[in-house]
């Protein structure tokens, strides 16, 4: 079978599990409404606190939005392990690395462009309730933000669908990055000082600063995410070829 047809075919086993698409969905989603909520009411009080940084506080419902594309990146392995699916994929494409490739490959694509989508959307609408306050995409860091959102929201996704194949469970990974990036992150962040900086959250999410903190800057930080995600696929790549389906 052809690169090109693996790939279709990922493509239409995506699309046509339902808690994959429905996870994909969610991110744009999910942020697009939690930026409403928010701006619609209290968006300019907190614009006005010092200190503020008018970029990263555009993108506050990413911190939701990535929730959705972890949950995207392990549904969309996680269906492999169910039922014996692993098995009829594996006897249709033989050659694993190109399976798990085709299968990744979609799975970023699909997420980097559900990312960007997202990644304009909350900003724009966002800054539709910010009156005075309001900043535009010509402004410093915005447009870098805009755009590395997207890419942000697709790096996790592909983190979390490696870390899946090698635990062969979506829940599993779930229950380990969800409690990381919403609570573990901070709380060791606190703890552990400079080293907090390359968490894969944290150090993904400097692109969104308009002033990068610590000692990685805005795109070095996503490149220090882009190095988890590339471990992550790594290891579920070798697990992949090593166990028996």
């Amino acid at each position: 079978m052809s690169t090109t047809a693996v790939l279709h075919s990922e493509w239409i086993k995506l699309k046509s599990v339902r808690s994959v698409a429905g996870s994909l969905v969610s991110v744009f989603a999910v942020t697009l409404a939690v930026t409403l909520l928010a701006f619609s009411t209290i968006g300019q009080a907190e614009a006005d606190n010092e200190g503020y940084d008018p970029v990263f506080g555009a993108f506050y419902a990413l911190n939701f939005g990535q929730i959705a594309a972890i949950s995207f990146g392990a549904t969309a392995l996680s269906s492999e392990f169910l039922d014996g699916a692993l098995r009829i994929s594996l006897a249709a494409v033989p050659r694993r690395g190109l399976f798990f490739a085709a299968k990744t490959g979609v799975v970023g694509a699909l997420a980097l462009a559900v990312g960007l989508a997202t990644g304009f959307g909350t900003f724009l609408v966002g800054q539709a309730f910010m009156g005075e306050y309001a900043i535009g995409l010509g402004d410093p860091g915005a447009l870098r933000a805009c755009v590395g959102s997207g890419v942000y929201l697709a790096l996790m996704a592909l983190f979390a669908a490696g870390l899946t194949a090698v635990l062969r469970s979506g829940v599993a990974v779930l229950s380990i990055l969800i409690p990381f990036v919403l609570i573990v992150s901070f709380v060791v962040g606190d703890v552990a000082g400079g080293a907090a900086q390359y968490f894969p959250d944290k150090a993904g999410q400097q692109v969104l600063r308009l002033h990068p903190e610590g000692a990685l800057g805005a795109w070095t930080g996503l490149g220090v995410t882009a190095l988890w995600a590339a471990a992550a696929l790594l290891a579920g790549w070798w697990t992949l070829r090593r166990r028996d389906a």
